[in-house]
Order: structure tokens, then sequence, then C-alpha cells
């Protein structure tokens, strides 16, 4: 038995056209850069451009650098350092791949990658969050989870969405051993409603290409309100429930790790503050830019109205 330890957008936030266009040169500069991300990728598995049109919404922040994106990274299932994903991930194979979407649905359905990369993509550049005070900017490419969800009609006793990580011990050398960091599969959710917003999406490549392996390929979710850890990936399965799923990082550590995940200045971390965030990539290693954090991560005007009445420290 493996044992377990811890270790609407406001306007003056939507990116005018110009803006956009000269950080599409900038992301077609930094493609240069792709082996870096085809690196961690099997033979054969390449990133492939991804056919998308500018999303709804967006920050004029500049991107973070894609060598920063690809190589810091907190994903589990390939090892506890931020390094570990890009170095360990080669092995995994997320082609082919397909996703279930089950429970309280009146239309249960498996989705393959031609399903899912053939919902309308979009690029939606998000300011993401991590709880343990670091941030990046991110050209996801995806689709809003909605649109999925639409797909399998939710029953009207559905209350939540469950999403579910694959398990594959022999591709992630994180899952393996007796001493696991997490119990796995690795399981997250969100209420009906935050999964109905348009600012959840299901993201299926960044910086134009599919995603590479350490930033979740072929498909993982992507809540920009929300720290990191609400951002499940490699998704295979997805279901619809009536009650609040019982999420990894909860059950790990209850009283570190609440359901909500609500980026919220005012709420420390028992072991840190929230108040700042280092952006990763700017300032240098040894003067890196800190900012103050935004409630919500700065996407309030689109997404307190979801938590009216909710005491937002005891519902963290």
């Amino acid at each position: 038995m493996a044992v377990y330890r811890v270790p609407p957008v406001p306007p003056s936030e939507i990116t005018p056209r110009a803006a956009w266009l000269n950080r599409r040169a900038l992301i077609a500069g930094a493609l240069a850069s792709l082996p870096v991300l085809s690196a961690a990728r099997p033979a054969g598995a390449a990133q492939d451009p991804l056919p998308l049109k500018p999303g709804p919404f967006g920050t004029s922040e500049p991107p973070t650098p894609i060598k920063d994106v690809t190589s810091y990274n907190n994903f589990y299932e390939f090892g506890a350092g931020k390094a570990d994903p890009s170095r360990n991930s080669g092995a995994f194979r997320p082609e082919p791949w397909t996703l279930e979407v089950d429970g309280l649905v009146a239309k249960p359905r498996t989705f393959d990658l031609d399903d899912l990369r053939g919902f309308p993509l979009e690029e939606r550049v998000y300011r993401m969050r991590c709880v343990e005070a670091w941030s990046m900017v991110i050209p996801w490419v995806g689709f809003p989870l909605a649109a999925l969800l639409d797909q399998v009609e939710p029953l009207g006793s559905a209350k939540y969405v469950a999403f579910e990580t694959v398990v594959r011990p022999e591709e992630m050398p994180g899952q393996k051993g007796l001493f696991q960091p997490l119990p796995w599969p690795y399981v997250e959710g969100l209420r009906l409603d935050e999964a109905r917003h348009p600012l959840a999406i299901l993201a299926v490549g960044l910086y134009g290409r599919t995603l590479p392996n350490q930033n979740g390929a072929p498909v993982r979710l992507v809540v920009p309100w929300k720290y990191g850890f609400k951002g499940i990936k490699s998704i295979v399965r997805i279901s619809l429930v009536e009650d609040e799923p019982v999420t990894s990082w909860k059950r790990m550590a209850a009283h570190e790790y609440g359901f909500y995940a609500n980026v919220n200045p005012a709420v420390d971390h028992p072991r840190w503050s929230q108040a700042s965030e280092i952006r990763i990539g700017e300032g240098g290693f040894f003067s890196p830019s800190r900012r103050d954090t935004l409630p919500f991560n700065g996407y309030a005007g689109e997404v307190a109205g979801l938590y009216a009445g909710m005491d937002l420290a005891a519902d963290y």
C-alpha cells in the first residue's frame, strides 16, 4: 500500500486589436524555440499547429516566455519538482486519447481527440496564479467547457462536475514507488455554474500548438480565477454528480487546500502569504518581478457574482 505525504472582463482588461496583433508577432518569434516543446514528446508526436481565433477574453500583459511555461510546472504525476515534468514526461503517450463524460447526463459520450479539437478553438491569454505565489501569463488554445457539457445535456440533479486524470505509472514516474505525494488518480471538481462560466475552458494547446506533455497533454482544465491546482491535466473522465467531489488536495490537506481555491489575497495559505506573487520570466533570477495579488486573479468583474453571500475565508 502506498504511503502518502503532503509535499464580463472590464474593458480595460480586453486586449486591443493592435496589441493582440503585436502579441501574435511575439508568439510567432517564440515558436522558433519549439524544440523546447517537442523535447518531451515521443517521436512522431511533435506539437502541431492548431487552427484558432482570438477569444473574447484576454489581458494586455505580455505572455510569459515559452521556455518558462514549458519548463516550470506543477505536475506531480511526473515528480514534485518544478523541472520534473519537463524532464520526466518524454515517455508519456498522449495519443490516441479518449475522454469519457458520464454521470448525471442525458447523453453520456466518449470523445476522442478529433472530437475535442473539432470544437471551435480560441486563443485565451490568461493570467495564471499558483498557490505557491508564482504567476504566469499563458496563451492557451481551447474551447469553453460549457460547449462540451452541452453535448451531454446535464440533468437537473447535477450540481457539480468531477474531473479525473489518467493513471499510467509505467509512463508517469511520479505515480510509482512506496512514498507517493498524492493519491491517484488526481481528482478535481467545480460547481456546475463555475464549470459553465465562459472563462472556464478545456485547453488542447498553448502558444498556438498542441499541448506538450509537461503542460497536461492532450487536454486539461483552465480556470483562471482559481489557483493552479484546480487545473487538472491529462483528463480521461468528466462526471456530472450531485455531491461535492472529494478532490485530491482537499483529501490530502483540507486545512491548506479548499474545494473552491479562488485566488484571494486576503486569505493566506497556512505556510505563506498570498498577498503578492512573483511573475515568472520577469525581472531576472536575482530580482524577480513581484506584484500585488488581485482578487480572483483579476477576474472579479466576471466571476465574483458566483460567490455572492459566501464567506470566502471559510469557503477557500
